[in-house]
This record gives structure tokens, sequence and C-alpha cells, in this order.
């Protein structure tokens, strides 16, 4: 994505995307995080910069994961969908990163059915996690505390439910990684939490 003309912080993120994964919990992240003035790269997984989501919405990618230090980034998110999440799980490189910052206290989001990766990595047991509905039983098999908060954020892990919370989710990231006056002036451009009227 393009680096924001006026940047609030030297913090990076990067926003891994699969093949199938679910397009607006991606974008939509990253949308509110241009407009807080952090970089943030879609790192593709997979041979090409291209990635086709489930929706088959096909869009280009910044760099491949095999060109890419995720280590070099402050915060690593990893977006849901079908067959996007079986897609990541498949990558050594992507489990390998995952593990990594849940053991050395790095940040890590996750959304929808993405939880489901770090619990089938026995990195959950214990922690306060959300998912999509579908995946929260694997958390809670995993030893995860399950939550149906649409963000839920537990230390250095940050985990939300699906599409209609990427808002909230990428706005948690802003609090984590800048402050609330910072998700607030977002949330004031975005016109978040209004209602229509008939």
């Amino acid at each position: 994505m393009p680096t924001p003309d006026t940047l609030a912080t030297d913090k990076t993120v990067a926003v891994l995307v699969a093949p199938g994964l679910e397009e607006v919990e991606a974008l939509a992240v990253v949308d509110v995080l241009y407009r807080a003035g952090v970089r943030t790269d879609l790192v593709a997984v997979g041979d090409s910069l291209e990635v086709t989501s489930s929706h088959r919405i096909t869009f280009l990618a910044d760099a491949r994961l095999a060109d890419t230090d995720l280590a070099a980034y402050d915060l690593v998110m990893l977006p849901g969908g079908i067959p996007g999440t079986p897609n990541l799980r498949a990558s050594q490189a992507v489990t390998d990163e995952v593990r990594r910052r849940l053991e050395t206290d790095e940040p890590l989001v996750a959304i929808c059915a993405a939880p489901s990766i770090p619990a089938e990595l026995g990195l959950l047991h214990g922690r306060r996690a959300t998912a999509n509905p579908g995946f929260m039983q694997v958390l809670a098999d995993h030893g995860a505390e399950v939550s149906e908060e649409a963000v839920v954020v537990d230390g250095n892990l940050i985990t939300s439910r699906g599409m209609a919370t990427a808002t909230d989710l990428g706005l948690a990231v802003i609090e984590y990684l800048l402050d609330t006056e910072a998700a607030d002036r977002v949330r004031t451009g975005i016109v978040y939490g209004s209602r229509l009227r008939s």
C-alpha cells in the first residue's frame, strides 16, 4: 500500500495475504492504519504479488513473503477467510513467525478463522481470544479463554471476529501502536458509529 504522506510513527505493519482471504478483513485494517499514518505492507503468501480473495477480488501486494523479513515489522496481522486461513497455516514461514512473535512478546493480530492458527500451534493456552463463531470451539479446545467481544486484546495478541468487526480491529491496532487520541481522530474522520435515519 502507499506509504502515508505524513507518518505518525516509525512502526510498521505487515498484513499477510494468502489466496482465498477475506479481503475486507485485511483492507479495512490497512485503510484505517493509513489514515492514522502507519506504514502498512501487504505481504503475499505465495509465488505471485497478485492475490485473489475468497470473493474473487484480485489485488496487488507490496512484497512476497519469500522476499520479506517479517521480524523487521513491529506488528504482523493474519486476515481470515476460507481457504485463506488454511493457506496461511500451510506456510512454514507463517507458522514460524506466529510462534516466534507469541513466544517473544511481539504483537500478532488475527481475525475471523485466523486465530485458529496460533490455537492449533498450542500458543493460546490460558489466553483470552475471539474468532469467527465457526472457529470458537477450536480456540476453546486448545485452551484459550474465548470471548464474544468484537475485539480482544490480551497483551501482544489482538483477535477479532470477522468482516463486520474489521474496522473495530483496525482502530484497536491504532490504539495499540499509537494511542486512543489517534484512534479517535480516525473514528471521527470515517464517521464511525453514525446511524442512518429514515
